[in-house]
Order: structure tokens, then C-alpha cells, then sequence
């Protein structure tokens, strides 16, 4: 027999957004300490990191947008900006001493399980590799920009930007510029420019529910009742996230509470009724799809930014991108001098190939068999590997419920598998199949089988006509099951490389 081989860490986490910021403190507090974060970029903070476009906020109540163990008494405004967001991240990383274990500017380009010594070999763009007995993958969701497959795109010899990169030295003052796409980000960032731009083009391939935005300051003297009591910052967050898993119940149990959606949507309507007088206007702007089917928006200022005499909806097909301008399919071109494409992230994207045993490839296996995965952590045949979130893993509207989650699933785990002393921990097939049953069972009663979602252009949904974006349970309940799913479900083993 041959000694086997020691992995570099204990545990190799590949992103350092909100996700793996939290994966480190969690693992700090569980008194595992030797781990790396292998962050691609130049600087931690994920999508928070990268969005820096005009209006910029967070689209969830700062308070439940937030660690729970680690509450800020401090934010500005009910719905904080996101300079806020970025500097809690980096508050939350000194705070707890996580950024002796990041590797900026450090691009991982595959990551393969060694079978003979149970450990992840990471292979990084410099030609290193990394060496893991666990893999953590906290690549997000919001951080690879999606850009549209339009003709022409190329050609255009004005200035072009995604949304996702915003370019801060150019000037749009005065300028005639487009916005393709009418999602989450198009809605922040439209009225924000609406008002210095000579002519605004929106091209909406599909209108977005908004619901009116309760975005109260929070004055000095609430900041220091929050600081002083934490108890009634607490109380906030209870109130800010029962009314989150309000809109979650209406997604997840729509064919039960079809009543609540259909009131939500009402609600919806009456506020664009209020903001947009124009009846052909307020038409163009109406959803023909059930509330929830793409995420939720919340605006007061988005569909009255419409009313402006500078402001045009344009709901014609795009054929191309000229060199000047863009032309719809009706053959009308308008000419602009920036183009801003707010289309989104690539969500199922993961950004470099993950190898488990017997050299199955993760991306390649979900594309034979459909995206999938155990509790949405875990597959079988990638042992010692947990998603950040994986397929049916994401719950609610917070990122930051479905961090706790996921990362008390993959401690439990890595916690069983010390207390054995064992060095592989590989989920059993027939517990994976027993809870993608589940979902199958579950998803029938969602919105995404109910309401008329296959015209919302949903990025919940992927190639396959699947939604596995969302777990079809509650919060309450899907963080409830990452504290007491059986340990048992998996299997603990070692493997000692012969000779």
C-alpha cells in the first residue's frame, strides 16, 4: 500500500460573491479553517461587484437582503443601493477574517474528482492547480452577462455597453440611445437616464409585472434604534421577509392561493392604471402571463417614465443592428448613438467543466438528462461536491435564504463525514431520485405550470422547458429539511490508493 496524497484545503470554494463570502464564514464558525476562495476577478462582491449602472438598488428589503447573524443597523433606505450592498460585502469580509483565504484574479478553467485519493483538482488559467478534499461551486447566478443573439450586433459603430459592465466615462447627455430588454435591471435603470438623454428607444420583447415600491428612508434616529435595540431590527426583518414569502407562496403554491396571485395582479394593474393614462400605452406595458413567472419587480417610477415626451416603447420585433441604429421587422430604423443591452446574466451557466467519477462531466450529464440534483446541493457521482445553488436549490426571493441552506446541507455533511473519519461523501442515487420525485410532484401546483408562463420569456426557465431555477417548497420549510434531510442519504467512505 502507497500513503495517499493530501489535498492542498479541506475545502476549495470557487467564487467570492455573497454565496462564498457566506460559505467561509459559515465554515470559520463550524471550526473548519483551512479552505481557499478562488475569486476570478480583481475584487470580492459578485454581482454587487460588477453592477454599477445608473439607479442601481437592491430588488428585495435591505433587512432580509442580509446575513441574518449579521444584521446592518445602518442602511440608508428600506431597499438599499447598490454602493450599500457592495460595502456590507466587504464589511462582512473583514469583519470575519475571510480575506486571508480569497485568491483574487484567480480563473478556474476545470475542476476533476481524483478518485484514488478523494480529493477535486482545480486547474487554474496560470497553469496552477489547487487540490480540495471538498468543492464548493459559489458561482452565482448574476455575474456571466447574457448577450442577445441579434444580427448585426457587430456592426454597430456607436458606443454599446451591457449592463453588467457599465461604462462610467461615457457621457449619454444629450444623446439618442436604446435599451433593449425591459427585466429587473432595465427597470432600475430606465427612468434613472430617462431625464439627461436626448431620445430613449426601449425594446420590450416582454412586459414586466411591477408592483408598487414601499422604499422609506431610514433617518439617523432609526439607524440608532436599530443599533441600540437589535430586537426591533429583528422585527424588521420578520415583517420585510413574511411579506417576501407572501409573493414566494404565490409562485410555489400557485394553484392554491390562486386567489392572492390574482389579487397581486390586480394590485400590479391599478398602479400601471395609475401611472400610464394612455390606454394603448398602458396595453403594451400589460403582462400576458401570471404574476411570477419571471421575477418580481418592484418600481414606483418604471412605467410612468413612459409618459415622457423623449421616452418611446417599441414592442416591433428587432430584425438587425445596423450600422447606425436598429431595425424592427417592419422595417422602420432608428438611428442611435449608444445602445445598452440590459439582457440579463446567463443563470445555468456554469463557467468551467466539473468532472466526477468516471469522467462524467456535470454540464454534459445535465444536458442528457435534464438539470437535477439532490436537495439542490448535491449530484450523484460528483462526490464531495456541493452546488451554491445546484438545480430546484434556490428558495424565496433572498439570495441570501437559499446561502443558509445550501451551506448548512454541505456543513452537515462535511461534518458527518469528519466525524467518521472518512474522506469521500457521495449522496446515494435512490435518495437524489427520491427528492427529484418530489419535485416532480410538486411542480404541477406552481405557477410555472399555471400561469400561461411559456410567453414570458422566463430566464426560471432553461433549454429543456424545465424550471429548476426555484425549489418548489416554502423558505420556512426548505431550510428546515437542510437541518434534518437524513445524514444517512449519503454514503461515507475512504479510498486508499494501492500500490
Amino acid at each position: 500500500m502507497t500513503e495517499t496524497t493530501s489535498p492542498d484545503h479541506e475545502v476549495v470554494i470557487v467564487g467570492a460573491g455573497f454565496a462564498g463570502i457566506g460559505a467561509g464564514i459559515a465554515l470559520k464558525r463550524a471550526g473548519v479553517h483551512d479552505f481557499v476562495l478562488l475569486e476570478r476577478a480583481g475584487d470580492i462582491g459578485g454581482t454587487w461587484r460588477d453592477n454599477t449602472y445608473p439607479g442601481l438598488s437592491v430588488d428585495i428589503p435591505s433587512p432580509t437582503y442580509s446575513f441574518a447573524f449579521e444584521p446592518r443597523p445602518t442602511w440608508s433606505r428600506l431597499y438599499a443601493k447598490g454602493p450599500e450592498i457592495k460595502d456590507y460585502a466587504d464589511h462582512c469580509v473583514r469583519k470575519y477574517g475571510i480575506m486571508p483565504h480569497v485568491r483574487l484574479n484567480t480563473t478556474v478553467v476545470a475542476a476533476q474528482f481524483d478518485e484514488t485519493n478523494d480529493m477535486w483538482r482545480v486547474e487554474l488559467a496560470d497553469g496552477g492547480t489547487v487540490t480540495g478534499r471538498y468543492l464548493l461551486s459559489c458561482q452565482g447566478a448574476l455575474t456571466t452577462p447574457s448577450f442577445p443573439e441579434i444580427d448585426g450586433l457587430d456592426d454597430f459603430t456607436g458606443h454599446t455597453v451591457h449592463t453588467a459592465r457599465w461604462d462610467h466615462d461615457h457621457d449619454l447627455t444629450g444623446e439618442r440611445v436604446a435599451v433593449i430588454g425591459t427585466g429587473a435591471t432595465a427597470l432600475q435603470i430606465i427612468p434613472e437616464i430617462a431625464g439627461r438623454v436626448a431620445r430613449l428607444d426601449v425594446y420590450q420583447r416582454t412586459p414586466i409585472w411591477v408592483y408598487p415600491k414601499f422604499d422609506p428612508r431610514l433617518p439617523r434616529p432609526v439607524q440608532e434604534l436599530f443599533r441600540r435595540v437589535p430586537a426591533t431590527q429583528r422585527a424588521t426583518r420578520f415583517v420585510t421577509t413574511t411579506a417576501v414569502e407572501v409573493i414566494v407562496a404565490g409562485v410555489v403554491h400557485h394553484r392554491r392561493v390562486e386567489p392572492l396571485v390574482k389579487a397581486i395582479e390586480r394590485r400590479c394593474l391599478r398602479h400601471l392604471k395609475s401611472q400610464v393614462k394612455d390606454p394603448a400605452l398602458r396595453a403594451d406595458l400589460t403582462p400576458k402571463y401570471g404574476f411570477g413567472c419571471k421575477r418580481p419587480s418592484f418600481s414606483n417610477d418604471y412605467w410612468r417614465t413612459f409618459n415622457r415626451g423623449n421616452v418611446d416603447l417599441v414592442t416591433t420585433g428587432i430584425d438587425r443592428v445596423t450600422t447606425q441604429g436598429i431595425r424592427t421587422v417592419d422595417g422602420t430604423e432608428r438611428e442611435i448613438d449608444t445602445l445598452i443591452l440590459a439582457t440579463g446574466f446567463k443563470v445555468f451557466d456554469i463557467s468551467f467543466p466539473i468532472v466526477g467519477r468516471e469522467g462524467v462531466e456535470l454540464t454534459a450529464f445535465w444536458k442528457q438528462n435534464r438539470r437535477q440534483s439532490y436537495e439542490g446541493a448535491a449530484v450523484p457521482g460528483f462526490p464531495n461536491l456541493f452546488l451554491v445553488p445546484g438545480p430546484y436549490g434556490n428558495i424565496g426571493l433572498s439570495w441570501f435564504q437559499m446561502i443558509d441552506a445550501q451551506i448548512s446541507h454541505a456543513l452537515r455533511v462535511i461534518g458527518e463525514a469528519r466525524r467518521r473519519g472518512v474522506t469521500r461523501a457521495e449522496v446515494r442515487q435512490e435518495a437524489h431520485d427520491r427528492y427529484m420525485s418530489w419535485v416532480a410532484q410538486r411542480m404541477p401546483g406552481t405557477v410555472f405550470h399555471n400561469g400561461n408562463c411559456a410567453t414570458a420569456n422566463s430566464y426560471y426557465f432553461d433549454e429543456h422547458g424545465d424550471a429548476p431555477w426555484q425549489r418548489p417548497s416554502s423558505v420556512a420549510a426548505a431550510r428546515r429539511r437542510s437541518r434534518s434531510f437524513p445524514l444517512a442519504d449519503y454514503d461515507y467512505t475512504t479510498r486508499v490508493s494501492a500500490g
